[in-house]
């Protein structure tokens, strides 16, 4: 088991932030997705504009995540008005964690999902919330295997591209 570190990104973290999202999620999703919804989507949604906003905004919270040196994923937090939905105070957004391929399968996801709980109930919230997407049955797992339980679903647009996430939650004790 790889053991990894943790640092809350910063104004300076910019551009690393900018190309682990694009390459993390492109990873993850590019070929699923009709290639013109796609780029139009990655162009948004993790343009410098986009996440310099995001990094901005004081109730979303970014942290990279380091095996030794090597920066080998990101997960992003949001608190109270900065939720895409539930908008609860007493409840943590969990909207994005992602490992960089080749990192994959060295519990990485664990450790940062561990992360993730603890700083929850550091923030003294009573959950951590989540979308998936319906057709990642390996997230999917990997949630429940850890006690997220689905509550709902929501639409998640890729371009024009409807999709469905299902909504996860897990109760913090």
């Amino acid at each position: 088991m790889t053991s990894v570190s943790f640092k809350r990104c910063k104004d300076s973290d910019l551009e690393a932030l900018v190309k682990i999202a694009k390459e993390t999620f492109v990873a993850a999703f590019e070929k699923d997705n009709d290639p013109n919804d796609f780029r139009d989507y990655i162009e948004k949604a993790f343009s410098k504009t986009a996440l310099e906003a995001e990094l901005n905004n004081p109730g979303s919270l970014f942290y990279f995540v380091f095996d030794k040196e090597e920066l080998v994923g990101y997960f992003k937090l949001n608190l109270g008005a900065a939720q895409t939905e539930i908008n609860d105070d007493s409840s943590v957004e969990l909207e994005r964690i992602y490992v960089v391929p080749g990192n994959q399968g060295k519990s990485i996801g664990h450790q940062m999902l561990q992360k993730v709980l603890a700083l929850a109930k550091e923030l003294n919230k009573a959950c951590v919330w989540l979308g998936v997407w319906e057709h990642n049955p390996g997230a999917i797992r990997f949630y429940q295997r850890q006690g997220f339980k689905k509550f709902g679903e929501h639409p998640y647009f890729i371009g024009e591209d409807e999709q469905t996430d299902w909504l996860l939650r897990l109760e913090l004790q």
